[in-house]
């Protein structure tokens, strides 16, 4: 019985080292595990969900600066999708790549997307996309599932 008392002791305590801290002034979380609960999903539509984790460089159009890339295949309207250690700002840029190439394809103008996009923070596309300071998510500030629904063209 002592055993088993240690063992999830240890597991607890283990579990709560997941999240680094560093002491200064105040507590700063440097890096954690997230939830990102993908809504709105079409489908219908082939391909696979992208969702792309970023820190401020390369957000979002340079996926090969992205932090981590989860590819989901598209077959159910929502999913959730975890991340480990996240760093304390990043932003989450999510895409229905129906043509499996890995790249926002565009429509007939060049410049409009033809696939789903979402975005952290609710950004939305604009004249191009969002920036990183209207996309960012302070993980001091999350506490539950970011949820990101992909709008379609």
């Amino acid at each position: 019985m002592k055993e088993v008392f240690n063992y999830l002791l240890i597991s607890g305590v283990l579990s709560l080292m997941s999240t680094t801290a560093n002491a200064t002034n105040n507590l700063e979380i440097e890096t954690a595990d997230i939830k990102v609960q993908v809504k709105g999903i079409d489908r219908t539509k082939p391909g696979n969900i992208l969702v792309m984790l970023y820190g401020r460089d390369g957000f979002p159009k340079d996926h090969a600066k992205a932090l981590q890339i989860k590819v989901m295949a598209a077959v159910v309207d929502q999913m959730t999708i975890g991340f480990s250690d996240v760093p304390a700002e990043f932003a989450i840029k999510i895409l229905h790549d129906e043509d499996q190439n890995g790249l926002v394809t565009k429509n007939w103008t060049g410049i409009i997307p033809a696939e789903g996009l979402g975005f952290s923070n609710g950004a939305k596309l604009s004249f191009g996309p969002p920036n990183f300071d209207k996309a960012k998510v302070n993980l001091s500030s999350t506490f539950a599932p970011l949820t990101i629904a992909i709008i379609y063209p």
